[in-house]
């Protein structure tokens, strides 16, 4: 491969070969369904359709939070969405989501069904649906809380699309761009310190949507289990962010969440899909293995 310090852009870019690593298959410059495919319909009021993704275990966190709470209208279906193999390209899930991204909820409570797509307007929904539960009324607090949620998603793509792609996946190492992201990560990593520094959470001293939004990415980032990358990028360091981390990672809601649409690691933290609280009993993958063996 050329020398990436050699390339000279053309005058008009074309797509003429495969490129974006180790998911150069499922790459591709527009958008819409690539083949015709309904997706399934559960018996509860919501419907997701996921992977456990930093982005999808937001959802699905929320969601068994709201159960936590008391909330049976939070009942839900959650089916997988393997992104690998491009189910999100197949023509139910485009209906859901234009941007054919995971994760996408559909919200059949009421007399018409609505789509909810991009995580941080589906947390938002959902907390406003019930009760603004996990987000706060007092002005000042609610616009703390999603200042910081509209801080994850503006920073996260940063943290995945750029370091986690030209560290983890890009199938040469180029050093201009590791630099570049690894610096802009190390950055945030630093804003969230301080932050959680002088508060218990996010938004103040309650657990609120934008740290259920933040910990999928930054806490398995300080944990050093994303993208391998935790010796790379020092995150020792950041003693405060794992203080949070591991204070949310307890939680019994946050546990559960995170198994679900899970389709890698231990086979007893897989629940490839769930449609009753009684799955994590009975259906995680080291169950189901054995018996289909």
């Amino acid at each position: 491969m050329p020398d990436a310090a050699a390339y000279v852009p053309p005058k008009v870019w074309t797509w003429n070969k495969e490129n974006g690593g180790r998911f150069a298959a499922i790459n591709r410059p527009i958008a819409g369904p690539t083949h015709d495919k309904d997706l399934p319909v559960g018996k509860h009021p919501l419907q997701l359709y996921s992977l456990a993704t930093p982005n999808g275990v937001k959802v699905t966190v929320m969601l068994e939070e709201l159960l936590a709470l008391g909330h049976s209208g939070a009942e839900y279906d959650a089916w997988l969405i393997n992104i690998g193999n491009g189910d999100q390209f197949g023509s139910g899930f485009v209906e859901v989501n234009p941007n054919s991204k995971i994760p996408a909820l559909m919200d059949r409570s009421g007399p018409k069904p609505i789509r909810v797509f991009e995580s941080g307007a589906i947390l938002i929904h959902l907390a406003e649906k019930f009760g603004n539960a996990f987000l706060p009324t007092e002005p000042a607090a609610r616009a703390e809380c999603l200042s910081w949620l509209m801080w994850l998603m503006g920073s996260a793509p940063f943290l995945g699309g750029g370091f986690g792609h030209f560290y983890a996946y890009a199938p040469t190492k180029i050093e201009y761009a590791i630099d570049r992201y690894a610096m802009e990560v190390k950055r945030q990593l630093d804003v969230l310190d301080r932050r959680l520094a002088e508060s218990e959470y996010l938004g103040g001293s309650e657990y609120t949507i934008a740290d259920i939004a933040t910990w999928p990415w930054y806490g398995a980032m300080v944990k050093g289990v994303l993208y391998e990358a935790g010796e790379f990028l020092s995150v020792g360091e950041y003693r405060n962010v794992l203080r949070w981390t591991d204070q949310i990672g307890a939680r019994p809601a946050v546990k559960r969440g995170r198994m679900v649409n899970r389709a890698f690691g231990e086979l007893s933290s897989q629940l490839r899909e769930r449609h009753d609280a009684s799955d994590f009993d009975t259906k995680t993958q080291d169950k189901l293995e054995p018996a289909a063996g």
